[in-house]
């Protein structure tokens, strides 16, 4: 059995590499273009790629589980899972907007420029997609927290 703290060491390794695949090799171009359009199209883009990331994430946790003997909690891992679902849905609706300093950009925008990251964002083009990132790298440790909470012990 591993310790708890090697459990997490893993599930945050198998869940990044699989944020990486599922974020930049998995996701598809029209996704990725659409995904932060207003209206349908870019939440049915954004919800299509979410899907297919955690996809990714799901079977990289489950190889994680099985080949390393984490004696994950199913539903601890599905917790976790969704977690990492749910807010690369909220970071991904920020595509094309964060340089956006007006009332109605989406809310992980407003906060960023809230939090006084506003002049990087409209003079950096790449500012946006590095809080993206970090954003993503963040929640996947949370939800790697969950996921290894409640093992189930022998």
């Amino acid at each position: 059995m591993t310790s708890t703290a090697a459990a997490y060491a893993a599930a945050y390794a198998a869940l990044t590499a699989a944020h990486e695949a599922g974020d930049y090799i998995v996701q598809r171009d029209a996704d990725a273009r659409d995904k932060g359009k207003h209206g349908h199209t870019g939440r049915a883009a954004c919800a299509r790629h979410c899907l297919s990331y955690t996809a990714t994430q799901a079977l990289a946790l489950l190889a994680a589980h099985r080949g390393l003997h984490l004696d994950l909690n199913p539903r601890r891992a599905l917790l976790g899972l969704g977690l990492s679902a749910a807010t690369h849905y909220i970071a991904d609706r920020c595509a094309t907007h964060w340089a956006d300093d007006t009332p109605t950009a989406p809310l992980l925008v407003r906060a960023a420029h809230a939090t006084g990251k506003g002049a990087w964002l409209q003079r950096d083009p790449g500012a946006g997609a590095l809080i993206d990132q970090a954003w993503h790298k963040a929640c996947i440790g949370v939800a790697a927290a969950i996921a290894t909470s409640g093992r189930r012990t022998h």
